[in-house]
């Protein structure tokens, strides 16, 4: 029986990193010699192997990402290809695969993978994410899941998953959630189904293989004793939107309160929250600077996205010439 055909995509990061003669590690091995490396990937799927770029993930921008995405969708609507793996850094890892989540609505499955260790530290990591990533890839089982992370043996969904320690090789978690599944035994398990939701105005962009003018969106973490007083200049350093991280379930000083409800008035604002699980409220709070008060002065409820992947999903949104009420449709507070 011949083996489905996975097509990995190298974009750089830790994996592909080897020491300079300075002692530090950048990017040196392309996707070719990753694969190579691991020859139990063999007894696995056939590889389509192609190295596009070779940046640390903190490197990657969305016009690399449009072009990968334009690769991805070109390949997988073809019948020879069960699923994609991106080999990346771990830095925006989370990131890569929120957007891909976003831009693409593909039944076979997309990975995105990487490694906590270069190739040349002991106990390296990256071998066994290349591989645990394929055998995802290659699998039907996830199909319908979107976009996956897989590190650690462990899959997780694009949305909620994000990087949550330095160092360690299981430094990957679903806040709240728990990962979708696991490799276990060499085979793909999933333990439950993420709800997906498409938003319109950007898988008909993706149609177009030109990328569009980027919408710059400012990210602002507003804490303890801060009057925010960044937000009164961001409209005129030629920011067209801003993600406000807040505290708890979307809560500011009461001082930070005018410049922000300034900014919401100049273009659409976002409210985050730092904690790592859970939504930003809507309805419970009723003091200045909270949850309710922010909203009545124009802010959108950013649901339960981190503010790094709102930053992205607003400036996708407004790249796509999105309305406001388009706006505040795909902030919903709908699992995606």
């Amino acid at each position: 029986m011949s083996l489905p055909r996975v097509l990995v995509v190298t974009l750089g990061g830790t994996i592909t990193m080897t020491a300079d003669d300075g002692g530090g590690i950048r990017p040196t091995l392309d996707g070719q010699r990753l694969v190579q490396a691991v020859p139990q990937l063999a007894q696995v799927a056939t590889l389509e192997v192609t190295t596009p770029f070779m940046l640390p993930g903190a490197s990657l921008t969305l016009s690399h990402l449009w072009q990968v995405a334009q690769l991805l969708k070109q390949r997988l609507e073809v019948g020879d290809v069960a699923g994609a793996v991106l080999v990346q850094g771990t830095d925006t890892i989370e990131d890569t695969a929120f957007v891909m989540n976003e831009l693409l609505a593909l039944e076979r499955p997309v990975v995105v993978t990487g490694a906590m260790r270069g190739p040349e530290a002991p106990g390296a990591d990256g071998p066994a994410n290349l591989l645990a990533a394929v055998t995802v890839a290659a699998s039907p089982e996830p199909a319908g899941c979107g976009v996956m992370v897989v590190l650690n043996d462990e899959i997780h969904g694009a949305r909620l998953a994000r990087k949550g320690h330095t160092a360690l090789p299981s430094a990957f978690v679903s806040a709240g959630s728990g990962p979708l599944g696991a490799v276990v035994e060499g085979q793909a398990q999933i333990w439950h189904r993420p709800v997906l939701r498409r938003t319109e105005a950007l898988l008909v962009r993706i149609e177009n293989p030109t990328p569009p003018q980027w919408a710059p969106v400012a990210q602002l973490s507003v804490g303890l004793d801060d009057d925010a007083r960044l937000a009164d200049v961001l409209a005129d350093l030629g920011y067209h939107g801003a993600i406000v991280e807040g505290m708890g379930a979307g809560h500011l000083p009461a001082q930070a309160v005018d410049s922000v409800a300034r900014l919401a008035e100049r273009m659409p604002v976002v409210l985050a929250t730092r904690v790592s699980a859970g939504s930003v409220f809507t309805r419970t709070y009723g003091f200045a600077g909270s949850e309710t008060d922010l909203l009545a002065r124009g802010l959108i409820a950013g649901g339960q996205l981190a503010a790094n992947k709102a930053r992205l999903l607003l400036s996708l949104l407004l790249s796509a010439g999105a309305e406001e009420g388009d706006i505040r449709a795909a902030f919903g507070p709908q699992l995606r």
